[in-house]
């Protein structure tokens, strides 16, 4: 998976209440923030994905700092 000239992962969204990434896009998730629903994918839709996203704005990035 060559992704050297995408910008830096924000935001991963996983879906179905899973708590894992099953090592997909592990390095790229360095400093990424995780959320994790149990609403499955095909029932994800623009409410889901609004509430990830002001979830995630509420969040005080800190790239791997304490």
């Amino acid at each position: 998976l060559d992704t050297a000239d995408l910008p830096a992962l924000d935001l991963l969204i996983r879906t179905s209440g899973e708590q894992r990434l099953s090592n997909f896009l592990l390095w790229q998730c360095a400093y990424a923030e995780l959320y994790f629903t149990d609403t499955l994918w095909p029932d994800f839709n623009h409410a889901s994905l609004v509430e990830a996203i002001e979830n995630f704005r509420a969040r005080e990035r800190r790239f791997g700092g304490l």
